[in-house]
């Protein structure tokens, strides 16, 4: 949706500079910043209809609790679920409150509606042997690929499960970070922040493999996982090895990318490790966010119990 003609001239010029205030002083991401556009984009299309015309800052800050009610039923009647809601109002509070900071109204309506709740749902981990599994690269050996690819996929996902990395952060390491005899790694993730993470040596010996059958250049700055192109290698590439070793060893849906970092922190902690290393390791800024991990360790004890108790 383009703001600039769906959405009157005041509330366009104050949707940039919030943009701009969410890019320079809280440093998100082009992606975070893009889903708020739209997040807030389709808000102000929905009250275009619903009020008769694009609404004006003053028409913001009139609106009343049934106006947002109604904006999250019909969006609940297009199939929208209580994440995207709770996604779609978060980013229109955050605009709501950039109003009012800079003085220019107060949309009260929005923080008298109640956020949509979500069902719990802990992560779903791998198994210590699947996780492993997943980073051979011998398991794919029948696909008619080249083996440096093969190579590559692997040397990605063993740094998913080996260091705790979400795939941007994976893809975003170059040559001379990894590559060299280094026993740490350091990382970048959410909010550019930095942090240290240990490269264990299996790790390192799977992405000088790589680094080895590669036919492209690889420059000590330049990106270290390329595509078959030569260029940056794709997320999308990444999920759909994943796609293939799933049905390769009978893997559940479930068993993504992603999981592989669930699989670091929850086999750390069934290990022994202190959850405050693990808060670290992961890059969370909050240790209640690694708190999950242990729901999934009880849940993983229950379920030896109940399987494996006489009186269960």
């Amino acid at each position: 949706m383009d703001l600039q003609f769906s959405t009157a001239p005041d509330v366009a010029a104050e949707i940039g500079r919030w943009l701009a205030y969410l890019g320079t002083e809280k440093r998100m991401s082009p992606k975070t910043l893009d889903a708020y556009r739209r997040d807030v984009a389709q808000f102000l299309g929905f009250l275009t209809g619903h009020l008769g015309k694009p609404p004006t800052l003053k028409a913001l800050a009139k609106l009343a609790p049934a106006d947002v009610r109604a904006f999250l039923a019909a969006r609940r009647a297009e199939g929208a679920g209580s994440r995207s809601l709770m996604r779609q109002l978060a980013g229109a509070r955050s605009f709501a409150r950039f109003l009012e900071r800079n003085g220019k109204g107060k949309v009260g309506a929005l923080a008298a509606v109640r956020t949509p709740k979500i069902p719990k749902s802990l992560p779903k981990p791998l198994t210590a042997s699947s996780a492993r599994a997943v980073t051979d690269a011998d398991v794919r050996a029948g696909e008619a690929r080249e083996q440096w690819v093969l190579a590559r996929d692997a040397a990605v996902l063993a740094l998913l499960y080996g260091c705790g990395l979400r795939i941007s952060e994976a893809l975003s390491l170059t040559r001379a970070a990894v590559v060299g005899g280094a026993d740490a790694i350091t990382v970048t993730g959410k909010g550019n922040k930095t942090r240290m993470v240990p490269l264990l040596p299996q790790v390192a010996q799977l992405v000088a493999d790589y680094a080895l059958l590669c036919p492209y250049d690889l420059p000590p700055d330049g990106p270290l996982f390329l595509g078959a192109r030569g260029g940056p290698l794709s997320p999308r590439i990444v999920q759909l090895a994943m796609e293939r070793l799933r049905g390769a060893l009978g893997l559940p849906d479930t068993a993504t990318p992603h999981a592989l970092r669930h699989s670091f922190a929850t086999h750390l902690l069934a290990g022994g490790g202190d959850l405050r290393a693990i808060q670290e390791l992961l890059g969370h800024a909050s240790l209640s966010t690694t708190q999950i991990y242990t729901a999934v360790d009880a849940e993983r004890l229950l379920d030896v119990y109940a399987s494996a108790h006489p009186r269960a």
